[in-house]
């Protein structure tokens, strides 16, 4: 594609000599028909590569989707197989005590995700469901309170996404590797007294402290979500924003 796009400039620059010579000999009828030719015939390869480039970057983001799609649901297989295995060693042991508790676990994280699928904005469920896709330094956890669902919820549910998802980048790219235990970030959706809380709770180190605080200020600028206070310490932060009115 990089080919071809330097190609579509060339070819747009070729378009230089006509017009110049026109400039020299600007009575020339004939001049001016092939210049009109040379001009006709760059204009429709650029709109040519155009499009090749267009269906390119489609192909590839389709591409990149499908296998990021791949990786979360092979996560998942992995995780439920994994659950499936340790509840039916306890049926065949006959630990029903055990049993008990890894059901109740299963449904937990059954509910935890049924809870996730509803927030109602796509690129933010999409981003949760495959974070552990992104990183090994850090595992994400979510809580969030019955019934949210953003879009029915805050003004532009978009924006509100986007700065949860950047929040979140911060911290998954502030996190410190291989420090032994993986770094554990804990965020917790909840509507109370009109507002939409997001409460981010970080266990683990830091590249650099004020890294983070630099990264952080410069994210929520003018983000659809602002801190509650301005001294907040990376291990536990919060963030809020106003609740649509009933019937607006």
């Amino acid at each position: 594609m990089i080919a071809m796009t330097k190609a579509k400039y060339y070819v747009a620059a070729t378009a230089i000599a006509p017009a110049a010579a026109l400039l020299v000999w600007p009575g020339s009828r004939l001049l001016i028909i092939g210049c009109l030719i040379w001009i006709g015939a760059a204009a429709a390869y650029w709109i040519r590569s155009e499009r090749m480039e267009h269906r390119a970057r489609i192909t590839a983001t389709i591409t990149a989707m499908q296998s990021a799609g791949v990786r979360t649901l092979n996560h998942h297989r992995h995780d439920w197989m994994n659950d499936l295995q340790v509840l039916y060693g306890y049926i065949r042991l006959g630990k029903l005590d055990k049993t008990v508790g890894c059901v109740e676990k299963i449904r937990d994280r059954m509910n935890a995700e049924s809870a996730i699928s509803r927030l109602g904005v796509p690129s933010l469920i999409s981003y949760i469901q495959s974070f552990r896709t992104l990183t090994n330094s850090l595992a994400l956890e979510v809580e969030i309170d019955n019934g949210i669902n953003l879009q029915e919820m805050v003004q532009d549910a978009e924006r509100v996404a986007e700065t949860l998802i950047h929040t979140i980048n911060v911290y998954r790219l502030s996190a410190k590797p291989g420090t032994g235990e993986q770094a554990l970030l804990r965020l917790r959706l909840a509507a109370e007294s009109g507002m939409l809380y997001a409460s981010f709770y970080y266990d683990g180190e830091l590249i650099n402290e004020r890294q983070w605080q630099h990264k952080m200020k410069e994210q929520l600028k003018g983000a659809s979500l602002s801190p509650i206070s301005e001294e907040q310490s990376y291990n536990e932060m919060v963030l809020k924003t106003e609740l649509r009115e009933i019937g607006a």
